[in-house]
């Protein structure tokens, strides 16, 4: 284990951090610009592959659709856990306790916590939930996802375990609560159709005398 600083860090994350962050060093200035700006383009591009799967599923019928209300919300609570781990972990970033040079510009600040990764968490949840919406959209989204999480640590501001923490986390979530929560969301979209199509029974006439 290596002392970072706050918490003890995995030997082998530690020294793959370093040889990833050298090899970011030594990579033409074409590719560190790409990785460093990456991040942010591939979740918002998970995104749009999570809405067009969405999408696709407000035709089918009320489990579809419920899979395409309520699948931005493992995300959001995937990012929560994430939030709420980093207080609890308390891990320093390796840009500050490592010693290697980075090129995402500058180290989080104090108290931005590294693990886990907040964007490797919210793009795992973003690939598995559209992998469960829509296949064929899901096996784009899972490289790209891959490659977010990469980026993190190319750019020297997570280890490797935070990111492989992140996606297991985002993954984890999406897989478990994307069924669960639209289960009873079905469930209600059958009772509003059941009611909508429920014949209204008429007003018995008043017989004359």
């Amino acid at each position: 284990m290596v002392d970072n600083g706050s918490k003890d860090v995995p030997e082998i994350s530690a020294e793959w951090y370093r040889d990833v962050v050298d090899a970011a060093a030594g990579s033409p200035d074409p590719l560190r610009w790409f990785v460093g700006h990456a991040t942010e383009g591939v979740i918002l591009l998970l995104g749009a592959l999570l809405v067009v799967a969405a999408l696709s599923r407000l035709s089918g019928g009320p489990r579809d659709r419920a899979l395409a209300l309520v699948a931005p919300l493992p995300t959001l609570l995937a990012y929560a856990g994430s939030e709420w781990l980093k207080t609890v972990v308390d891990e320093d970033r390796p840009c500050r306790t490592v010693g290697r040079a980075i090129i995402a510009g500058a180290c989080p600040p104090p108290g931005d916590w590294s693990f886990p990764s907040n964007h490797a968490t919210i793009a795992g949840a973003l690939a598995v939930t559209t992998l469960l919406l829509s296949r064929r959209l899901g096996l784009v989204a899972l490289p790209l996802a891959a490659l977010a999480a990469f980026s993190r640590v190319f750019v020297g501001v997570h280890y490797p375990h935070d990111v492989a923490a992140g996606v297991l986390l985002g993954a984890l979530v999406a897989a478990l609560l994307t069924p669960l929560l639209a289960r009873p969301t079905a469930e209600a979209l059958r009772r509003r159709a059941d009611r909508a199509t429920r014949p209204t029974p008429k007003l018995a006439s008043r017989s004359r005398p």
